[in-house]
């Protein structure tokens, strides 16, 4: 007859498999559950009506030799068929379009339900820093507007 040996391993292995196969299903719960901050004011310009939504409340990050903060913008009014293109910074001032064209880096894109957007930034945040967002038409005409950035991304 074999002789067991009572060590931790033996006693606990069953316990630590089952743990382990529970670890994807609290996974797929935080997958299909997740949290974002809350959404900025909204805004007109023009004829649109603009909500922009930070998708995480951390610093920028790098990304391809920039940094970066991602945004979802919704248009509650107006056709964004009729944008031509856009832009979002986060900076003093809002960049010009002739720079913004240069990279691939701060354009919205998406469908007329949500557009999403690698906004450029610094690496830190200033007390002047504002959340600038840059719409040119069809017809050539060039919108901006900016949001005030939240207390708590100033003290980081």
């Amino acid at each position: 007859m074999a002789r067991l040996n009572s060590s931790f391993w033996n006693r606990n292995k069953f316990k630590l498999s089952g743990l382990l196969l529970l670890l994807p299903v609290y996974f797929l719960y935080r997958s299909l559950h997740p949290s974002f901050p809350a959404a900025m004011a909204e805004l007109s310009l023009g004829e649109f009506s603009i909500v922009p939504m930070p998708l995480e409340d951390g610093p920028p990050y790098q990304h391809d030799g920039e940094y970066i903060k991602d945004f979802m913008v919704t248009f509650k009014q107006g056709d964004v068929t009729q944008i031509r293109q856009a832009y979002m910074n986060i900076g003093q001032t809002a960049l010009p379009l002739s720079q913004m064209e240069r990279g691939d880096l701060g354009i919205l894109h998406g469908s007329r339900y949500g557009q999403h957007v690698h906004a450029l930034a610094a690496e830190r945040f200033s007390t002047g820093d504002r959340l600038w967002l840059t719409l040119e038409t069809w017809q050539g005409n060039t919108l901006v507007t900016s949001w005030p950035l939240p207390a708590a991304w100033l003290m980081r």
